[in-house]
């Protein structure tokens, strides 16, 4: 019994003649991908498919890879929207570097295990390389620390954790501590917030300005009446451009006032805090290096593949203070003075070697080309901005922080929130751009959002001609 247990096991293990043919056929299909990516769509076209038509399940005997790729092909690859498409410009995320899966390739045929220094000390020494070189874009000190996480919704959690044991908020205090944010700060932070146990916390909501960043003057008022009322101003959460417009909030005056009133200063910077490896970023994210921890994402303003987050503090020990732990079963576990352990400095203990999928394509690149993309996309993102003025029936939003534009039409009569919709799918269906929109006081917007770094001139020309065309459409109804 054993042995025909073996003998079926064994298959799990492909030879080298199986494995040069399956790699071939999946070189094939990924040659295919990036031949055809120029002339896609940003968005599919057709319904989406009924549930019952997508037929994925798994069985007892395995399929072949060209069926396997077929599927993917059909079911994957051809339906949704198109985040690699050039011509995507709806959310932040998009593109996903060839580099970065090389790195995700090695990382799984090697599977190293990058939690514990002792385990895999190069792996673990290639994430702290990126963590300090992530500390360095953003101007943190040698004292720094942080962790690679899976986005920027983990990275605000630990940030809640660390700034919440660092500040010894005991229970007797939590209905007195206040938290600090505005309405243009990601949902994520508000799920932080409940996960870390901080729900009977105070939650502020500041005023903004008329481009939707924070009211500094507003935070200044809110947080002189909590203490004359007695409560404890715990946390300010200031924004690195806002998932809505893309603007950067006041980032230095609100260091300042956090620092007289004795505040954690978090920077939710998953979308923009990595614009400072670029010299238009660095002038408008100035102050970003005043925080006690920031929330980064590669995946946005570097390009990789979802799941590539970032979470860096200002002092590494109070991370590790909040989330290093041990066991009987890690005894072997020996003190390594030298580096620090992402185990100890994240909830994970078990975790990917996701570095690597940084490392390779800074390796391969070196950081130019980042820096470069990074300020032709807020430059196409401005240029944008300066096309539509002359685009008869659209107005524009503020001038871009970033890389994002918001717009809207304004129709001679009628409920602009329909106009505005009807335009939106209009481009959508042209399929020479997928973008989308958002709601600023309570009126529909359209975004674009320039990040991929497959997005170019010819791309947002395109896109301003079909503009032009759909609006004056609209402009005779």
């Amino acid at each position: 019994m054993l042995r025909k247990l073996e003998l079926k096991s064994r298959k799990l293990e492909i030879d080298s003649v199986d494995r040069n043919e399956m790699t071939a056929r999946v070189m094939n299909y990924v040659n295919s991908f990036y031949d055809e990516l120029p002339n896609q769509p940003g968005i599919f076209g057709g319904d989406l498919p009924e549930e019952r038509s997508i037929d994925l399940d798994i069985d007892s005997c395995g399929k072949d890879i060209e069926s396997i790729l077929g599927d993917l092909k059909r079911h994957v690859d051809s339906t949704g929207i198109n985040l690699p498409s050039g011509k995507y410009m709806g959310y932040i995320p998009g593109g996903g570097l060839y580099g970065a899966a090389l790195g995700d390739y090695l990382a799984a045929v090697t599977n190293r295990y990058a939690g514990l220094y002792y385990v895999s000390p190069g792996a673990v020494k290639i994430e702290n390389i990126l963590v300090r070189w992530m500390a360095d874009v953003v101007g943190y000190p040698e004292s720094s620390g942080g962790t690679l996480t899976s986005g920027g919704s983990i990275s605000n959690l630990i940030a809640m954790v660390t700034a919440r044991d660092a500040l010894t908020v005991d229970l007797n205090q939590t209905k007195k501590a206040v938290i600090y944010l505005t309405d243009q700060t990601h949902h994520s932070v508000n799920k932080a917030i409940h996960i870390a146990g901080m729900s009977d916390f105070s939650v502020r909501v500041v005023r903004v300005d008329s481009e939707y960043r924070m009211d500094a003057a507003h935070l200044v008022q809110t947080v002189q009446e909590d203490i004359r009322n007695g409560k404890r101003p715990f946390m300010v959460i200031g924004t690195a451009g806002t998932t809505n417009t893309g603007t950067v909030d006041p980032l230095t005056e609100i260091a300042h006032i956090a620092g007289e009133n004795g505040l954690w200063f978090h920077i939710d910077g998953a979308y923009g805090g990595l614009f400072n490896l670029c010299p238009e970023g660095r002038e408008v994210l100035q102050g970003i290096e005043l925080s006690d921890s920031v929330s980064l994402d590669p995946h946005k303003t570097l390009f990789l593949p979802y799941g590539t987050g970032a979470i860096l503090v200002r002092d590494r020990k109070k991370l590790f203070s909040s989330f290093n732990a041990s066991a009987d079963y890690l005894l072997d576990y020996p003190d390594m003075n030298s580096e620090w352990s992402p185990a100890d400095l994240s909830p994970e203990l078990t975790r990917h070697f996701r570095g690597l999928r940084l490392w390779m394509p800074l390796q391969l690149h070196g950081t130019d080309p980042f820096s470069a993309a990074q300020s032709e996309k807020i430059r196409l993102a401005r240029y944008f901005h300066d096309q539509i003025q002359s685009i008869d029936g659209l107005e524009s939003g503020g001038y871009p922080d970033l890389s994002i534009v918001t717009y809207r039409y304004v129709p001679k009569s009628g409920d602009p929130n329909v106009y505005n919709d009807r335009l939106m799918k209009a481009v959508n269906a042209s399929r020479n751009a997928f973008i989308s929109s958002t709601r600023l006081n309570g009126n529909q917007v359209l975004r674009a959002a320039v990040l991929n770094f497959r997005t170019h001139r010819e791309h947002i020309d395109l896109f301003l001609e079909t503009l032009k065309e759909e609006t004056a459409k609209l402009n005779c109804v």
